[in-house]
C-alpha cells in the first residue's frame, strides 16, 4: 500500500535533489550540464516550498537563489551534511547537564557546530564549558545520528554525542547561547524538552552505568528512500 509522502519526507527529498545539483554545478565546466543542475535546483526548491505554509512561490525562489550562492568549486563544492556536536554530561549523583537555548527556549544537553581545527570529542569539551562554565572530560562516543532522519533538523546534519563526565568548574550559563543551565535528575527534566524521548533513556543509561555500552547509530535502511510500508 502506497503512503503520502510526509512533510520530512519532502524536505529530506529536496534537501538531498539540491545536494547532487549543488555538487554537479561545483565540478561540471560544461554549461548544458550546468543548466540541467539548475534546472534540478529549481524543482528541489518547489518540492520544499510545497510544505510551506507562507509565500511558497517566493520560497522556493529565495531557496534557489541561496543554494546557488553557496555553490564552491571542485572539491570545495561537494556538498555534505553539516556536523554538530552534543554532549551527555554526568556529576557524581547521576543527574545530567541541560541548557535552555536562547534561539528556541528549549532544553538540551550542550551542543554545537563542529570547529575547523578541534577533533568531534574536543568540540565536545570546548562547548560544554562555554556553554555551562563546567569543564568536562569525554569518556566515549554514545551516537552517531541524521538529524534529518530523526526528525530534529530540517537541513541536512550529522549529530555526534559524546558520553562525559564532569571534572570541575561551576554552571555559568553562557550570556548569548543560554538562557538557564542546570543539573537535573530522570524525574525532573524541566520543559519543553527537545525530543527528550529520543535521547533520555540512552543518556541516562549511560550515566547511571545501565547502557549496554553500544554506539547508537542509524540502521542502514533498505530501500534507502522509501519508508517502511510506503
Amino acid at each position: 500500500m502506497t503512503s503520502t509522502p510526509s512533510e520530512s519526507d519532502l524536505i529530506r527529498w529536496s534537501e538531498a535533489l539540491a545536494g547532487v545539483a549543488r555538487t554537479g554545478l561545483g565540478f561540471t565546466e560544461n554549461r548544458f550540464e550546468a543548466e540541467r543542475y539548475e534546472e534540478i535546483l529549481a524543482i528541489a526548491g518547489d518540492i520544499q516550498a510545497s510544505v510551506s505554509n507562507t509565500l511558497p512561490d517566493r520560497l522556493a525562489e529565495e531557496l534557489t537563489s541561496e543554494w546557488l550562492r553557496l555553490v564552491g568549486s571542485g572539491v570545495a563544492g561537494y556538498v555534505t551534511p553539516k556536523v554538530a556536536i552534543g554532549a551527555v554530561v554526568g556529576d557524581e549523583e547521576g543527574r545530567l547537564l541541560l541548557i535552555q537555548r536562547a534561539d528556541s527556549g528549549v532544553w538540551l544537553y550542550p551542543t554545537g557546530w563542529a570547529d575547523v581545527g578541534y577533533s568531534p570529542s574536543e568540540v565536545a569539551e570546548k562547548e560544554v564549558l562555554e556553554e555551562t562554565g563546567i569543564r568536562c572530560e569525554v569518556l566515549r562516543p554514545l551516537a552517531i545520528i541524521d538529524g534529518m532522519r530523526a526528525g530534529f533538523s530540517r537541513i541536512p546534519l550529522y549529530s555526534i554525542v559524546f558520553h562525559c563526565r564532569a571534572v570541575g568548574g561551576s554552571l555559568d550559563p553562557h550570556p548569548q547561547e543560554c538562557l538557564d543551565v542546570g543539573w537535573f535528575a530522570r524525574d525532573e527534566l524541566p520543559q519543553p524538552l527537545a525530543n527528550g524521548d529520543q535521547w533520555s533513556d540512552l543518556a541516562f543509561g549511560a550515566l547511571n552505568g545501565n547502557g549496554t555500552g553500544d554506539l547508537q547509530f542509524d540502521q542502514p535502511r533498505q530501500p534507502v528512500w522509501r519508508r517502511p510500508g510506503s
